[in-house]
């Protein structure tokens, strides 16, 4: 197969996107010189060459004249196929990459809604700041919604939330102090490495196995670390996939009380399974602060998330909330509040649930012979690659061919070391018919030999 000119200096420049992604090369960090890198990694000069200067067009990296290159900042950074965006569109790369659900029928929902509103009046209320009497229903609503999973939940202890996100890192804030150690899973939330360090937390990741974090593992580190928090996502796992088991989640709660350890749980999946077992904050319910939103499970676009955290840690969680945003838009809230006690959330829920599914049914056909791990009601896929593809250098011809996935140590805590996987995201593309072809053109590349040509 004849030499493809310009595939060591894409891989190269995928290469720095990922670092850049993974926080292993942060803003204003200087990469080394041309020639330095090029004989380092036993390429012609020319290679690196042009590899910094797409790195340059795309906004990953800037020269100055005479002193060398240095990264810019994440804003700056637009992909190879022109600017990130998270629309869905019919055109371009077949998007596997942003782990969102689809908006399904909710819509239509959402001019139903609007359309009462506006027959209510009132709508000032809406652009003011949240009232009491609003507030405490809105947080009702949410509890209602979470005791739907099993647990024992009081408005006054939820706290709403500009999505997830915001939860977690009010709840990080909240607990977390500079040089405190947060423990994770090796293979983790990809914002969360960067949100340790904003907040200067030492983030140690634990081994895992088909379920999850490994409970003796956690037993090491709580003695060697003294943390003060554990994060973990125990229900479809990104990117992993791991749902942990019951006995698994009593263990990882009888850790956290040996140790006066603090659970952070992420569950913005756990509603997509119709079964799962009871969420950890059931097994510890005065050591967790537990996170949810709609935006995996109901909707993309409601960017509403709940925090539900026990009485000690409740005004701390509430006080992080203010101190960043101060409160989600009441009109946000008011339609969550009314998608929850109306049943629109759940049928849109029940939706999702069936789209997840058919996709992951698409996949297995797609895939077929091939390892991976999925969950029959998950929004992803964890897919091993065989020995002859390393990830990044996999990721790099994929998108070659116009898909995009994202690469294990995309998800990788400092000091563990990233397998040889990627995770592919199911439901962002529109299309079943461009997802069924996504996943052939991912099937085919895994089958094929790494190009001699693509490796850097």
């Amino acid at each position: 197969m004849a030499e493809r000119q310009g595939t060591r200096a894409s891989a190269l420049v995928d290469a720095i996107r990922e670092d850049i992604a993974a926080g292993l090369l942060k803003a204003g960090d200087r990469l080394p010189p041309q020639r330095q890198l090029a004989d380092a990694l036993g390429l012609a000069p020319q290679t690196v060459m042009r590899a910094y200067a797409e790195a340059t067009r795309r906004g990953y990296v800037r020269g100055e004249v005479g002193r060398g290159t240095y990264v810019c900042p994440s804003g700056n950074q637009v992909s190879q196929h022109g600017e990130a965006t998270l629309s869905r569109s019919e055109q371009g790369p077949i998007d596997f990459s942003q782990n969102l659900p689809l908006p399904g029928e909710s819509a239509q929902a959402l001019v139903e809604t609007l359309a009462d509103l506006a027959r209510a009046g009132g709508c000032s209320d809406y652009l003011d700041h949240q009232q009491t009497d609003a507030g405490l229903r809105h947080r009702q609503a949410a509890a209602n919604w979470i005791s739907t999973l099993g647990l024992r939940a009081d408005a006054q202890n939820v706290v709403l939330t500009n999505g997830a996100q915001q939860g977690i890192f009010a709840a990080l804030l909240a607990l977390l102090r500079p040089g405190d150690v947060l423990l994770t899973e090796a293979m983790t939330y990809a914002p969360l490495p960067m949100l340790a360090q904003h907040l200067g937390v030492r983030l140690v990741g634990l081994p895992m196995d088909e379920e999850g974090i490994v409970p003796d593992a956690l037993e090491s580190a709580c003695r060697q670390y003294k943390p003060k928090a554990l994060y973990l996502t125990p229900t479809l796992q990104t990117p992993t996939t791991a749902t942990m088991g019951e006995d698994r989640r009593k263990r990882i709660a009888c850790a956290a009380q040996t140790h006066d350890l603090v659970i952070v749980e992420d569950d913005v999946f756990g509603f997509l399974p119709p079964a799962r077992p009871l969420p950890l904050a059931a097994f510890a319910s005065e050591r967790t602060i537990f996170v949810t939103s709609l935006s995996k499970s109901v909707a993309p676009g409601l960017r509403v998330g709940f925090v539900l955290a026990p009485n000690e840690r409740i005004s701390a969680v509430r006080s992080a909330v203010n101190l960043s945003s101060w409160m989600p838009p009441p009109l946000m809230m008011e339609i969550a509040a009314r998608w929850i006690e109306g049943g629109v959330a759940s049928a849109l829920n029940a939706s999702q649930r069936v789209h997840a599914a058919r996709r992951q049914s698409i996949a297995r056909n797609a895939l077929e012979g091939l390892d991976y791990r999925a969950d029959p009601h998950g929004l992803h896929l964890w897919v091993s690659l065989p020995d002859h593809w390393e990830a990044d250098t996999f990721v790099a011809e994929a998108e070659h061919k116009g898909v995009l996935l994202r690469p294990a140590r995309a998800f990788l805590t400092l000091g563990t070391r990233a397998p040889s996987a990627v995770r592919l995201s199911l439901s962002h593309e529109a299309s079943d018919a461009r997802a069924a072809h996504g996943l052939r053109v991912i099937s085919d590349l895994i089958k094929t030999s790494a190009r001699d040509d693509f490796v850097v």
